[in-house]
């Protein structure tokens, strides 16, 4: 059977018209309708030559049990030399950046499991400053545990001091600028602040203690620099200490040489057993601590925020804070803050965050719980829950009150042309598309898109 040269054109027109019409369902059409590619079109392990993903969706190398190597979408290559494996899969980002990462910023992630703890009777601390981690500038964290009893003696630093209880139980007490004595009992999810030069102490009260988080707004405090009573009495001569206190220097023999900074206590009664008692003793007017998750929550569609800060807790002047509960799949929205860097904290799950710095330079970190991370104040950023579970963040700042803005709220309320004009110009239908999701906006901190329902969905398939 022969064919004629005009046949041969024909099929080969027709074979090429449909190779040209999408198949339905297809990869290719899936991305020309700005779907994700289900799981049956993509290679299960992402880091490898053959993966395809030109959306950068996250990686969660831990929960996965993945080895990240810097293969993307067909481009890089094996690591022949020393490769520390566990760093690798809790730094998935870095390992294999998303395509949309590009220029220098500095690095703005630590961990606390990475900080030196200094070990002393009964309990234990920890810091993240300036010096662990140069972006840290605002604000400086501590990590401090207490066992049973154990005390973190009577002192004031130079520096403000707002905590976060993390488990356990904790006592404290202090003396306010006008002499009135402050004593309560915290527990998880509750705050203290002290303003700078108030003298304080902690106790651990629970069979286990307590441990906790503590904010100092400078990021180059240093827990080495702290006043304490023990030290204070250790460089002074005996018979002034007598002359202070109307005694005979031999009634203070016997004191400390030295500072105790942690150290084992007595078991203490309750707060009404050890109020000081006195005719010229007062008790303070102001509070010193606030329950921070006992505030009711601002639901979004996708977790919890609670903000606090000098509105709902008026001695915090100088730290203001949000804690973030976050479902599955949640993304705490695009957004930035533009009065102080964002210190997060993140006690529970993992997660990816983006900060984009201008000048076209982005940098993407992961973190899980013990993490620290840093964003300058107005860059932008969003906070992904990449993990199995729930993701618990605290996000801190060195200011009176929390603000932020949110992208996707200021797209709504901004002229529909303007915003089709700069994001839409060659692709009028996907322009209207996006003109209706953001009609009308509500804020939504945590939100839990559409999207992830539908690659639940695929993946199903």
């Amino acid at each position: 059977m022969r064919f004629s040269s005009n046949s041969l054109l024909l099929g080969a027109a027709a074979a090429a018209l449909v190779a040209a019409i999408p198949v339905q369902d297809s990869p290719r059409q899936r991305l020309l309708d700005g779907k994700p590619l289900p799981g049956k079109y993509r290679s299960k392990n992402p880091y490898t030559p053959g993966y395809r993903d030109p959306y950068d969706t996250a990686v969660d190398s831990i929960g996965d049990k993945l080895d990240p190597l810097p293969w993307r979408n067909g481009d890089g290559a094996t690591v022949l030399g020393p490769w520390n494996r566990d760093r690798a899969r809790q730094n998935p980002d870095l390992i294999r950046p998303p395509s949309t990462d590009s220029g220098n910023i500095p690095n703005l992630r630590w961990s606390f499991v990475d900080s030196h703890i200094r070990i002393e009777e009964g309990g234990w601390t920890r810091q993240t400053t300036i010096r662990e981690l140069p972006t840290s500038i605002e604000l400086a964290g501590v990590n401090m545990r207490l066992d049973h009893g154990a005390i973190r003696e009577l002192h004031w630093h130079k520096e403000a001091e707002w905590a976060y209880v993390l488990s356990g139980s904790v006592r404290v007490t202090a003396l306010d600028y006008e002499g009135g004595n402050f004593i309560d009992d915290l527990s998880q999810g509750d705050l203290w602040y002290f303003p700078s030069g108030v003298p304080h102490s902690l106790q651990g009260l629970d069979p286990n203690g307590t441990e906790f988080l503590l904010i100092f707004d400078d990021g180059r405090f240093s827990e080495e620099s702290t006043f304490l009573l023990t030290d204070w009495f250790a460089h002074t001569p005996k018979s002034v200490i007598s002359k202070n206190f109307h005694l005979a220097p031999e009634v203070f023999e016997r004191v400390p040489r030295r500072e105790k900074y942690i150290f084992q206590g007595s078991t203490p009664g309750s707060v009404e057993e050890e109020r000081p008692r006195g005719g010229n003793v007062k008790k303070s007017k102001y509070h010193f601590t606030h329950r921070m998750l006992a505030q009711e929550a601002h639901v979004t569609s996708g977790g919890k925020v609670r903000i606090t800060d000098s509105r709902n807790f008026p001695i915090s002047k100088t730290v203001a804070a949000a804690h973030l509960d976050m479902e599955v799949g949640s993304l705490r929205e695009m957004h930035w803050h533009p009065n102080a860097d964002e210190w997060s904290f993140f006690i529970r799950g993992r997660a990816r965050l983006t900060v984009f710095a201008a000048e076209g330079t982005a940098r993407t970190f992961d973190y899980q719980a013990g993490d620290v991370g840093i964003v300058p104040k107005n860059m932008g950023h969003f906070i992904e829950n990449v993990g199995d579970e729930p993701l618990e963040v605290l996000e801190i700042f060195r200011a009176d009150e929390f603000r932020d803005f949110s992208l996707f709220q200021w797209l709504g309320e901004t002229p529909r042309r303007m915003v089709v004009d700069t994001l839409f110009a060659d692709d009028k239908e996907a322009g209207e598309k996006f003109l209706k999701e953001i009609e009308n906006p509500v804020k939504d901190e945590i939100t839990l898109p559409d999207i992830k329902r539908e690659n639940e969905e695929d993946d199903e398939l």
